[in-house]
């Protein structure tokens, strides 16, 4: 196997050298490397490629199995055999199936990230061996090679420019910065970088996972995340198993005093602990999220993780990137600021002169596209360009002889940096300096024009500020955000002017910091600032897990490679339209059309799922709070099992099969992000399920000793009892208001109604227990629903007093 070259040399380690100290360290020269060099070099720094983590799918599948929750319905599963309870075993298993191959194949659909990124390294590459230049595949690559690039390749490795004129390279997907980047000797060039102007020599200096194309592969595999709603169902088990441990620990003691059959006490002990495994949870949840994937789907967002629908509800700060994302990664020129008398007019015509449509060029593609919508071209006619000399780095300007058919005379123009062209001019304008400065301190780049009759004397003409525009939507979208409890912050590789700029325009007020100063933030002071600028990929991903350790739920936008590891990272990593197949694979959610507004529908919608999923969490554990109390309690003091093994099997069918119609419930989302408050959860739940549990303890006593009715008779009221009083309550749950103040869907309103109906039938005409007539089953379900009003207003007045879920 080869070693992993990033633990011998990484292009880090040799950045910051000359070129000669390079070359050295490197043992190679500029006649490059012999073949049998390479070969040995591939066998000790590996091959330029990343690794691929293949996962076994047979083990992943199996994986699914041995979380808590399953772990704790397979431990249900045996105690039913050995109870001989197979309806129980078999309708256990089938649920444990039905959620693993749910949560498998939409896992398996979800793609991988790593493959990715290996797409999209260059397929092949020039390079200096054995002093002739060969093409190879990219993969053979090693530290030390000689690679020459031009015009429309993709850097294949870290690489130090070594010799000729420039490069203009794209290195946005990367890096994070909205224009090109010129390159000259001396320079590093990065892996995955797209050459868009010139052509140059360079030495390899680092390869496959030693660049920082892959430390951000690194980044990516290596982000793990555990969803809230894997932590919310674990919280439900061990709080449910606890008071199901502690009741069976009671009802032992009791039969201990009472000197009852402690084998009978422990089937029943059994009996409960499996009453207390939140069987059907798995499933409900996922099927509610799965509904409003597909929901999501329909509005243009792909979701490729099921638990982020549910953690878009939590998501109170939602961290952008600029560069495609807020803006759209276009080179635009702004209103021309012109000098010395000429026009606006004048300033874009000359500066089109001095430009090349065939180049590829952006700037120039800008200045042109600037002057057609302004409709200056059309005197282009009178105007014809002998020669072009395109943007050198060493010189940081274009030139252009034109001949000026209106007089036949010649004019040479020159356009670019401005300090530069300030330098060859006469009679320097007063204000001009300050002008320049002044725009370049709004997040322009600014490009300056001059022109000469002579090629001796040149005079200014003006300035074009260029800049990355808006996406039309983005600014609507941060202030519904921000009214919705989620907090905007920016986080982009361009500098900290450009940045502050786009924040401007966007309301971001917090402050705004270099990279250089990230280091010195802690997790308590990271919440204040609004502005990330010239930021590296490592970075994104630290800023955050720094904020994610402040307790946040933290979603993340991107587009590039530069934003994979942080997509990954985040709770939910939102890929906008137009993203790269890298970060596309890392995220949680695509947007399959233009705009970010699909992000606000997004969390409305994970909102919405919340309250369906809080519903039946508050329902679970109140309805088995409500069994298990009441059996236990019943035993204490009545001194027999309340109801039959057979009426538990129906009673658990009843109860769960038809809460899986949640998932179409009617609900409305929250203006504020949402919050797992056990504290919440378990305080209600239990309030209600002592409650319930009193309630039919009341009734079994009027049945049992005021009305002296059969034991037969008393175990039938009470299974009606506890199935009317179950779906009564999903009524109580499923609001935040009276009961009647958000209707129900008509399919979650039909099953629970279907079920007290059933449950009416059964206890009516005897199927399967003791017959008691309709008269004495109508007045159950009445009995029933007045306690249903009774525990509504309760939770009502629970909800005034302690609204801990909003905090």
């Amino acid at each position: 196997m080869a070693a992993d070259n990033s633990q011998i040399l990484t292009s880090k380690d040799l950045q910051n050298l000359s070129i000669d100290d390079i070359l050295n360290k490197l043992n190679t020269s500029n006649n490059g490397l012999s073949s049998s060099d390479a070969e040995k070099r591939i066998s000790l720094y590996g091959k330029n490629e990343i690794p691929e983590k293949e996962e076994n799918p047979i083990l992943k599948f199996l994986g699914y199995f041995i979380n808590p929750l399953a772990i704790a319905i397979e431990v249900a599963a045996i105690l039913s055999i050995i109870l001989g309870r197979l309806p129980d075993f078999y309708l256990i298993i089938a649920l444990l199936f039905t959620n693993v191959v749910i949560e498998f194949w939409q896992e398996r659909s979800a793609g991988n990230a790593v493959k990715a990124l290996m797409k999209k390294l260059a397929i092949n590459t020039r390079v200096l061996r054995d002093n002739h230049w060969e093409v190879i595949p990219a993969s053979e690559l090693v530290p030390g090679d000689i690679i020459h690039l031009s015009i429309g390749n993709i850097v294949p490795a870290d690489a130090k420019l070594i010799n000729g004129s420039y490069l203009n390279v794209d290195q946005s997907s990367l890096t994070g910065e909205s224009l090109p980047v010129s390159k000259s000797v001396g320079d590093i060039i990065y892996s995955s970088s797209l050459v868009k102007q010139g052509e140059m020599d360079a030495v390899v200096i680092g390869t496959g996972k030693g660049t920082l194309f892959g430390k951000t592969t690194t980044l990516t595999s290596e982000a793990v995340k555990t969803s809230n709603m894997q932590k919310i169902t674990d919280k439900v088990l061990y709080f449910l198993v606890a008071i199901a441990i502690a009741l069976d620990i009671i009802i032992f003691i009791d039969g201990i005093i009472l000197h009852t059959n402690l084998l009978d006490d422990l089937l029943f002990a059994l009996i409960l602990l499996v009453a207390s495994i939140p069987i059907a949870m798995p499933v409900v949840l996922t099927m509610t999220m799965a509904l409003g994937t597909v929901e999501l789907s329909k509005k243009n967002a792909i979701v490729t993780r099921f638990a982020s629908v549910e953690e878009l509800s939590t998501m109170d700060i939602l961290c952008s990137d600029k560069t495609g994302t807020l803006t759209q990664n276009i080179i635009t020129a702004g209103n021309p600021v012109p000098y010395n008398n000429y026009t606006s007019d004048d300033v874009l015509l000359y500066a089109v002169l001095s430009s090349n449509r065939e180049n590829g060029d952006a700037i120039d593609q800008a200045i042109i596209e600037k002057a057609e919508l302004l409709g200056i071209t059309k005197a282009l006619t009178n105007f014809t360009q002998q020669s072009f000399v395109p943007f050198d780095p060493s010189k940081k300007r274009t030139e252009s002889t034109v001949l000026n058919h209106n007089n036949n005379s010649i004019l040479y123009i020159m356009k670019g940096e401005p300090n530069t062209i300030i330098s060859l001019i006469n009679n320097v304008p007063e204000n001009l300096l300050s002008e320049v400065n002044n725009l370049a301190s709004g997040g322009y780049r600014v490009i300056a024009v001059a022109i000469s009759n002579d090629k001796k004397t040149y005079n200014f003409v003006g300035l074009i500020p260029l800049f990355d525009p808006l996406r039309p939507d983005t600014k609507e979208m941060i202030n519904t955000a921000e009214n919705m409890g989620i907090k905007i912050k920016m986080v982009t590789g361009d500098n900290i002017a450009i940045a502050r700029e786009i924040g401007r325009q966007i309301s971001l007020t917090g402050s705004a910091i270099n990279s250089s100063d990230l280091p010195k933030i802690n997790s308590s002071e990271i919440e204040k600032i609004d502005i990330f600028a010239q930021v590296f990929p490592e970075q994104k991903y630290d800023i955050v897990k720094l904020l994610k350790s402040a307790k946040h739920t933290v979603g993340m936008t991107g587009d590039g490679v530069n934003d994979a590891p942080a997509l990954k990272e985040a709770n939910v990593g939102i890929a906008v339209y137009g993203a790269t197949d890298v970060a596309k694979n890392a995220a949680d959610l695509v947007l399959s059309a233009p705009g970010l507004s699909v992000i606000v529908d997004a969390v409305k919608l994970g909102r919405s799922v919340f309250q369906k999923m809080l519903s039946y969490v508050l329902y679970r554990i109140t309805e088995t709070i409500r069994i298990l109390v009441f059996v236990t309690a019943a035993i204490l003091i009545f001194g027999f099992y309340p109801i039959t093994a057979f009426m538990l099997v129906i009673l658990a069918l009843l109860n769960d099969i038809p809460i899986i119609a949640v998932s179409t419930d009617n609900v409305t989302p929250s203006q504020s992000p949402e919050k797992w408050n056990m504290k919440y959860i378990t305080g209600l739940s239990s309030t209600l399920g002592f409650m319930g549990s009193g309630e039919t303890l009341l009734l079994l006593y009027i049945g049992y000793s005021v009305f002296h009715l059969p034991l037969a008779a008393v175990y039938t009221i009470v299974f009606l009892k506890l199935i009317a009083s179950g779906h009564f309550t999903m009524f109580v749950t499923r609001n935040r208001k009276v009961f009647w103040h958000n209707p129900p869907s008509l399919i979650l309103f039909t099953a629970l109604l279907s079920t007290i109906i059933l449950g009416y039938f059964l206890s009516t005409f005897g199927l399967g227990m003791a017959s008691v007539g309709p008269v004495i089953s109508i007045l159950v379900v009445l009995y029933a629903f007045f306690w249903f009003m009774v525990e509504d207003g309760l939770r009502l007045a629970y909800d005034r007093l302690f609204i801990l879920y909003k905090k």
